[in-house]
């Protein structure tokens, strides 16, 4: 994958996670709430790490692209999302793992975040399908990208067990 990639807007910036963006990343993990509705933990610096791993060994098996999100006006560091189960054969991939610093939400960025990927994804990846899978009680996560255009094609029933043990759809 491309380690220059950058994606911005006069918003916002997203940059190529790395693992020194641990420390930036840390005090976000720390008010995020994913026990809900996320399937991953960033609750430690332990499971930040890991998260991290799991991200850059998908980049290096080119299955996702990860980054870290900025904050332009502000320039600090307000989350982390990625491309993700990227299938170059059948052209489609997924935009998640989206996790922003709560002051951020209801701001704007996820959704210029979200459009910046989108364009990226149909206009330099030549990607013909793009797929959010949300939780179906995430209301306010699906009418975010409702707002970008998407449709919902169907619920894909109990299939991500979050990390609170809960198996959702």
């Amino acid at each position: 994958m491309n380690k220059t990639l950058v994606l911005e807007n006069e918003l916002v910036k997203l940059v190529p996670l790395k693992k020194e963006h641990n420390k930036e990343l840390w005090p976000i993990a720390q008010q995020v709430d994913l026990y809900k509705y996320g399937s991953n933990d960033v609750s430690t610096i332990q499971k930040l790490e890991n998260y991290t791993e799991t991200a850059l060994t998908e980049e290096k098996q080119k299955k996702s692209i990860p980054f870290v999100i900025y904050n332009k006006i502000t320039n600090d560091c307000i989350g982390s999302t990625r491309f993700g189960h990227i299938d170059h054969k059948n052209r489609v991939l997924h935009i998640g793992w989206t996790w922003i610093s709560p002051v951020s939400r209801g701001t704007g960025f996820n959704h210029q975040m979200k459009f910046l990927m989108l364009s990226y994804a149909f206009e330099k990846m030549n990607f013909e399908k793009v797929e959010f899978r949300i939780d179906e009680r995430n209301i306010r996560s699906r009418k975010a990208v409702e707002k970008l255009g998407a449709s919902l094609e169907g619920i894909l029933r109990k299939n991500v067990i979050t990390k609170s043990g809960f198996r959702r759809s």
